[in-house]
């Protein structure tokens, strides 16, 4: 049985961002994911412009480009009587974009697989056990062993859970998205719209579709999607793909040989859109923390100073992650906040500049 250097579980942005950073730094890296890629993912399916200096030290940049996507120029806030702010958005090469996560995930997954990763699809991971190595059983049969273990599986973490640090989840919203066609004439923008029941996240994904998602309450939900197909003309049977819970108490992301990074350390309010930029910035420090501790260096600086990054990343931002989840759990006050701003627009300008700034 192979003995790697570093297993990640999960194959999403920060899982392969971490396989491909791993395996640069010459690192026998495992990457093991459940589905068969590519495929698609709860997700609005936007690109933070901080994404793009990762994406460049992947030597990324441009395959994401020439993947079929639109270029957002706009977000437009919508209360619930209908009244809406309009924002533009940062322009030039490096703007925020909207790809879709099937074409995304999948570029990530291949770039990990070029540069030295073993990549195993349809893996499911059943089994964790630690003695001088992890021990790593899945539900194929198959067995694998690594120094380091890492959790990349999202919010609903199997490694999380295995090990016992799964916080209970707080079951208060539901997330229904959908790939729609385009409505005419609605352009290169996000739509984040205010309901009595919740919120709808709209963006352009190309030029033929429409990412649409619906985040509200088990009760409220069913009225969202009929909501839905009166205001896009949807069939009563349109599939929806759906997750749970959209939030969770963060997991510490570094524990001896374990690290937890994207979703599975800290889930994000999703209307803000930073999701995949933390992912790929939180895949990039677990992989030079990990070359470090296997190189020899000190073990516990390394830990100290990863921990210290991995907070710096957020260092400024979730106080805006906070004030979106207030609204988007009230969307009358989120409706608020809309006509507030219009009467005073530079509040909003300011909260979508820290959003969409490069780091």
């Amino acid at each position: 049985m192979q003995l790697f250097d570093v297993a990640i579980i999960g194959g999403g942005p920060a899982g392969s961002s971490c396989g491909a950073f791993c395996a640069m730094a010459g690192l026998q890296s495992l990457v093991l994911d459940r589905e068969k890629f590519p495929r698609e993912k709860v997700c609005g399916d936007c690109l933070n412009p901080s994404c793009w200096p990762v994406l460049e030290r992947l030597e990324l940049a441009d395959r994401v480009q020439d993947l079929p996507h639109s270029k957002l120029c706009s977000v437009a806030f919508i209360a619930i009587d209908g009244r809406e702010v309009i924002v533009d958005l940062p322009s030039g090469a490096n703007c925020e974009i909207s790809v879709k996560r099937s074409l995304f995930d999948d570029l990530l997954l291949r770039r990990a697989r070029e540069l030295g990763a073993s990549v195993h699809e349809q893996t499911t991971v059943t089994g964790l056990s630690r003695n001088d190595y992890w021990n790593i059983e899945t539900a194929t049969g198959d067995f694998f062993r690594a120094r380091i273990l890492i959790g990349a599986d999202g919010r609903n973490s199997t490694v999380a859970h295995l090990c016992n640090l799964l916080p209970r989840p707080a079951r208060e919203r539901v997330a229904l998205q959908a790939h729609i066609p385009l409505p005419r004439d609605f352009g290169n923008r996000i739509v984040l719209q205010f309901l009595r029941e919740g919120y709808s996240g709209q963006a352009s994904v190309n030029e033929t579709q429409l990412n649409l998602c619906l985040v509200g309450t088990p009760p409220t939900i069913s009225t969202l999607r009929k909501w839905a197909e009166r205001q896009f003309d949807l069939p009563a049977n349109q599939p929806w793909r759906t997750i749970t819970p959209l939030t969770r108490s963060p997991i510490p992301s570094a524990h001896e040989n374990l690290f937890f990074i994207g979703d599975a350390a800290r889930v994000v309010e999703p209307f803000t859109g930073e999701g995949i930029y933390y992912a790929l910035c939180s895949g990039e420090l677990a992989a030079k923390a990990v070359a470090k501790i296997l190189r020899g260096e000190n073990r516990q600086l390394a830990l100290r100073n990863f921990t210290r990054a991995y907070s710096g990343m957020y260092r400024g931002r979730l106080w805006i992650n906070r004030l979106a989840r207030a609204a988007v759990l009230r969307p009358q006050l989120g409706s608020l906040f809309v006509h507030a701003a219009r009467i005073r627009p530079e509040i909003i300008k300011f909260l979508i500049a820290k959003i969409v700034e490069k780091l």
